[in-house]
């Protein structure tokens, strides 16, 4: 993943900010998830403008080391297209037979798939 982008840093920080000092979690929270100016931030932390867009780039590094290191974002995006893709399988499989127990567990595989991943939706992820 390389986006260079409020997003990408928002991704990573969703799996990583715990890792962030203080500073610099207030830098991204600010900067990126209240999508404010660094001038703006700047003023909230009463620091240079320079000193935030030092926090922040050495933020984003971070959180770019941590996830070359640990692939987590990448795992859980594979994970995600893995369970699209098993929830596409069900549904081809549900409508393509008449069987009554093949039916019912293809909806009780959509229905846990569908679940899981409204938990992931419901935890930021």
């Amino acid at each position: 993943m390389r986006m260079d982008s409020k997003l990408e840093i928002s991704l990573l920080y969703d799996f990583y900010k715990e890792l962030l000092n203080n500073s610099q979690q207030q830098v991204i929270e600010l900067y990126v998830n209240d999508d404010l100016s660094l001038s703006e931030v700047a003023d909230i932390l009463s620091i240079s403008r320079q000193g935030v867009r030092d926090s922040l780039n050495r933020a984003t590094k971070k959180l770019r080391d941590y996830e070359n290191k640990l692939h987590f974002y990448q795992n859980y995006n594979e994970q995600q297209q893995t369970v699209g893709k098993i929830l596409g399988y069900a549904k081809e499989i549900r409508g393509s037979t008449d069987d009554k127990r093949i039916i019912g567990l293809c909806d009780r595989l959509i229905d846990d798939t569908e679940k899981l991943m409204e938990r992931e939706e419901q935890h930021g992820i």
